[in-house]
């Protein structure tokens, strides 16, 4: 079955970074794209980053523009959000997600917190 599990989530003070990992099985992780959601509490799941099957293509959310950026390696099923210059507001839940045949599989989440 198609399994997500992200981790590198943890308390980190504002202008400080952290890595996100999402490790991807079940499914042909080259063949497909992958996305990075977030929720703050009190607010909807939002698109953070997406990546394409070969890594060549990348979107981001306006807000995280030049401090995240997403990457995966293929050869070891796994997506990664890297993220710099980190403000409270980034505060949230961090979900690595995929679509396959128009059904959409969420990891269980990391929680990042930026505070001092």
């Amino acid at each position: 079955q198609v399994q997500l599990v992200e981790s590198g989530g943890g308390l980190v003070q504002p202008g400080g970074s952290l890595r996100l990992t999402c490790a991807a099985s079940g499914f042909t992780f080259s063949n497909s794209h992958m996305n990075w959601y977030r929720q703050a509490p009190g607010r909807e799941r939002e698109l953070v980053a997406v990546i394409t099957r070969s890594g060549g293509g990348r979107n981001y959310a306006s807000s995280v523009k030049g401090r995240f950026t997403i990457s995966r390696d293929n050869a070891k099923s796994t997506v990664y959000l890297q993220m710099n210059s980190l403000k409270p507001e980034d505060t949230a839940v961090y979900y690595c997600n995929v679509i396959l045949s128009h059904e959409t599989y969420w990891g269980q989440g990391t929680q990042v917190t930026v505070s001092s």
